[in-house]
């Protein structure tokens, strides 16, 4: 603790290179997402720039969830300004993508090295391995980005552009689209997309944008790659086919524990209808935060369905959070490599490494570990809710989903405070233990074993 105050002390060391940062990389991008929370904040907190009064609560709650790219809200961002949106929404395009992102891409446009140490930050940032590709990476990430923004908001403008007129239109099209892509969940229309249940381009161009947002900028670049190499990681391959067979699972299990609720699937007149708010339903909870229908009129099962998909989230190194699909599949394949007697879990005939399998297991764990605290404080604070809809809103906000049943702008300041860190946690977290994990040094002593009876 005392060698991380003496390096906020001074945060700047000089090498042959130029000025470093001696921070670790959970540490910079924990100390970055703070200061994002406090300038958003310091914005949101003025009536000139949300156009409504806003206490400092509220504030940093907004810039919290926009930071973390989560979608809970206490505000109607739809009462907004257009200057408070776009502070928002630039909070959101920041957050999604990583500040380390756009600190490396500035320092490449004006022509200056990239030191061993920032490249270590975006590297932990975006997840990638190698050091040498982390500068096409980045460039790769911001042109994928906003090339698949401005497709989204074209294809959008088409539904709201004839329904809002040429400014608003564009204006909800560009916003949802950047909120889509990075899994926000934040709507600037009063109702969200319930009006557009039934409307296939809006729930076929949204659930896309926040589907590739959640893959992953790894495999994303696999796959743009993918007509050159014409293969793919183990990464990728579990990646994409954990997405696909997830998405369907729960659709399939939605449109059976749904089909008869009046209030959600029930209530749609047609066949298509429903297997479209069955679709955006089963894939929202990836981290986007999206909704075609209300989630606090969900069935119960359905309740429990959404959570889990919401604590599983999406890709590694993607907009989105929760323990990520990866680490999902690799504790399954630990489990049923258990149960068969293996030594080794295993997938696409490639064996999973110990240090892998070790990582999962922290990551689950402290993901369990960091929703239970936060629900515990939550109990403490909000005496007069259910348990379930308290903890739908733990869970979603440690997966930084946004979906709500309806109790977010009822929360007390404790109860609002508690969710800030969660969400906070939820972002950073996973990204922090994996790097501790994997950059842990060898034990000097080894102990002899002992036996503990599991189970």
């Amino acid at each position: 603790m005392m060698r991380f105050r003496q390096r906020l002390a001074k945060p700047f060391k000089r090498v042959p290179y130029g000025r470093v940062i001696p921070l670790s990389p959970p540490q910079v991008i924990l100390l970055g997402f703070i200061a994002l929370i406090i300038l958003g904040t310091l914005l949101l907190s003025s009536s000139a720039v949300t156009g409504m009064p806003m206490s400092w609560h509220e504030a940093l709650f907004t810039a919290t969830s926009a930071v973390t790219v989560t979608g809970l809200t206490v505000v109607d961002t739809a009462q907004m300004s257009a200057l408070g949106q776009i502070v928002v929404l630039g909070l959101i395009q920041v957050g999604g993508l990583g500040f380390m992102t756009f600190a490396a891409l500035m320092m490449a446009l004006l022509g200056m090295r990239l030191p061993l140490q920032q490249q270590n930050m975006v590297r932990e940032t975006l997840h990638n391995t190698s050091y040498s590709g982390v500068m096409r990476l980045v460039r790769l990430v911001i042109l994928f980005t906003l090339t698949a923004e401005l497709a989204g908001a074209l294809l959008l403008a088409l539904t709201w552009v004839p329904e809002f007129g040429w400014a608003q239109g564009l204006w909800v099209s560009a916003f949802h689209a950047v909120s889509a892509f990075n899994n926000a969940g934040f709507s600037i229309l009063p109702q969200g997309l319930v009006p557009w249940v039934a409307d296939p381009l809006v729930n076929g161009v949204m659930s896309l944008l926040f589907v590739i947002g959640g893959l992953g900028f790894i495999v994303i670049a696999e796959l743009v790659e993918w007509r050159r190499q014409r293969r793919l990681s183990l990464h990728a391959r579990i990646v994409l086919h954990a997405t696909l067979w997830l998405s369907l699972s729960a659709m399939l299990l939605l449109l059976l524990l749904e089909w008869n609720n009046p209030y959600t699937l029930g209530g749609l007149e047609s066949i298509f209808a429903r297997l479209q708010a069955a679709w955006f339903q089963a894939v929202t909870p990836r981290s986007a935060g999206f909704s075609t229908v209300n989630m606090d009129l969900l069935t119960a099962p359905a309740t429990l369905l959404i959570m889990l998909l919401m604590f599983i989230g999406a890709g590694s190194g993607s907009t989105a959070s929760g323990i990520k699909v990866s680490t999902f599949v690799v504790v399954l394949l630990v489990a049923r490599s258990f149960l068969r007697g293996s030594t080794q879990p295993a997938i696409f005939r490639r064996a999973i490494p110990e240090e892998t399998v070790f990582k999962a297991i922290a990551v689950s764990l402290a993901g369990m570990l960091l929703v239970f605290a936060s629900l515990f404080m939550l109990t403490l604070t909000e005496t007069g809710k259910t348990f379930i809809d308290l903890a739908f809103e733990a869970v979603s906000a440690f997966g930084t989903v946004g979906l709500s049943r309806g109790i977010t702008e009822a929360l007390s300041v404790p109860g609002q405070l508690t969710l800030c860190v969660t969400m906070l946690l939820g972002r950073v977290g996973p990204i922090s233990l994996g790097y501790f994990i994997t950059t842990r040094q060898a034990p000097g002593i080894r102990y002899a074993e002992g036996h503990v009876h599991i189970g």
